[in-house]
């Protein structure tokens, strides 16, 4: 019969999983090779790099930040937890790849990150994260960052690599460096534990009433069921010339608008457009960041959620005023 977790002298803290980090576990075990939410950020440095210094400022990071020490239990729990660990070794490879050529080098990271997405991460072990430093030429690297995507979204990307830059830049001049600590990710699931799900519930309820699914963009061909997602799962992107993006931008600028209200009422359009419905639901993400709970924005962790967005497309109306 399984155990209930404890704490023990290795384990710091055990809590449970936020919403979305609950969503992004069951769709990761649901599609386990499919490489969705497993995170790789790829960055090129120039110039002269301390590697020693470099694997010592990402380890104190990772000492710094809880969530970085978070492993994740399900099997044989009720519920899904999150067990931050006092102590882990950041896994740090670093690499020399000065002999081989420029795409000889580009093609075996992309062999190295492909078998890295198909392989995943054992929820079970943190950390959760991997570096690699890649010398490519005597004054460049290729710095890769990997991780999942229950640990992190892309508002902590700058928090981490401003602490990065920081230790960084003290373990080369050799000099202390004292900070203090930044509030654990802990803290905001116990302001989620704190909110009034009655209430919450009440009011989805009537902000969703009429609707039983998202709006599809049907094109003729069968939607996907449930046991067809994660099937094929990949990145798809698109871009507009510079003098289109000009244009959006002055638009959004002229009219106090922003692009993000241009991209989604634009979508809504879309979604009107071939649903014949005047009244659209689809998600959106949203930072997720609480407020109301001192210090969240330096916290280090999943704070992002997708809501659905319900918009009433006005026949007749004029573009700019309904925006």
């Amino acid at each position: 019969m399984s155990q209930p977790l404890t704490l023990s002298a290795h384990i710091e803290a055990i809590y449970p999983l936020s919403p979305m980090q609950e969503g992004m576990l069951f769709h990761t075990l649901l599609n386990p090779a499919s490489g969705v939410y497993l995170m790789q950020n790829r960055y090129v440095l120039e110039g002269e790099l301390d590697s020693g210094a470099f694997v010592q400022a990402w380890q104190r990071v990772v000492e710094r930040h809880s969530i970085l020490r978070t492993s994740f239990a399900w099997k044989s729990q009720k519920q899904p937890l999150q067990v931050v660990h006092k102590h882990v070794e950041l896994p740090v490879d670093v690499l020399d790849w000065r002999g081989m050529t420029a795409r000889e080098q580009d093609e075996r990271v992309e062999a190295l990150l492909q078998a890295e997405l198909e392989e995943g991460f054992d929820f079970n072990q943190a950390p959760l994260t991997r570096i690699r430093l890649i010398r490519l030429t005597e004054t460049t690297y290729e710095f890769v960052h990997s991780f999942h995507h229950l640990l992190l979204d892309e508002w902590c990307t700058s928090l981490l690599m401003m602490d990065f830059l920081t230790h960084y830049e003290s373990y080369v001049q050799g000099r202390p460096l004292a900070l203090p600590m930044p509030r654990p990710y802990r803290d905001y699931i116990a302001w989620l534990q704190r909110q009034d799900l009655t209430e919450a519930e009440r009011f989805w309820r009537a902000y969703l009433k009429g609707f039983a699914s998202p709006t599809p963009l049907v094109s003729g061909e069968r939607l996907p069921g449930i046991a067809d997602q994660g099937a094929e799962i990949g990145d798809e992107t698109g871009s507009v010339d510079a003098g289109t993006s000009a244009a959006l931008v002055a638009l959004a600028q002229q009219h106090q608008l922003t692009l993000n209200t241009l991209v989604q009422g634009a979508w809504a359009l879309l979604l009107s457009q071939y649903s014949g419905e005047t009244d659209v639901l689809f998600g959106v993400t949203v930072a997720g960041r609480p407020p109301d709970l001192p210090e969240v924005e330096s916290i280090v962790g999943l704070f992002i959620n997708t809501l659905p967005l319900r918009l009433k497309v006005p026949p007749d109306g004029r573009l700019v005023p309904w925006l």
